[in-house]
């Protein structure tokens, strides 16, 4: 996966100037950022403070964490279920 070129607190940072009055093409140039990435950027963080970021972003990690986990009990579960289904 392609690593993020801003962290979550510059991509505040950048919407935070744009709510301050600069206009979009002027943020957009300033950061060498398009204006699809802008609006992709408010999309996702619009109205957010740091710290509203950070929680999202530990939220996000524990969710990926808690998939495996499920993952993995539903494989061993279905390999218990498949061995005991055989007749020996």
């Amino acid at each position: 996966m392609k690593q993020a070129r801003f962290t979550d607190e510059q991509v505040i940072g950048i919407l935070k100037e744009h709510e301050n009055g600069l206009k979009t093409a002027d943020v957009c140039r300033k950061h060498g950022i398009s204006e699809a990435t802008f609006y992709k950027y408010k999309a996702k963080f619009g109205g957010m403070e740091v710290s509203d970021a950070r929680k999202l972003k530990a939220l996000e990690d524990e969710n990926a964490r808690l998939k495996k986990l499920l993952a993995e009990t539903m494989l061993d579960n279905a390999i218990l279920k498949d061995v005991a289904s055989k007749k020996w």
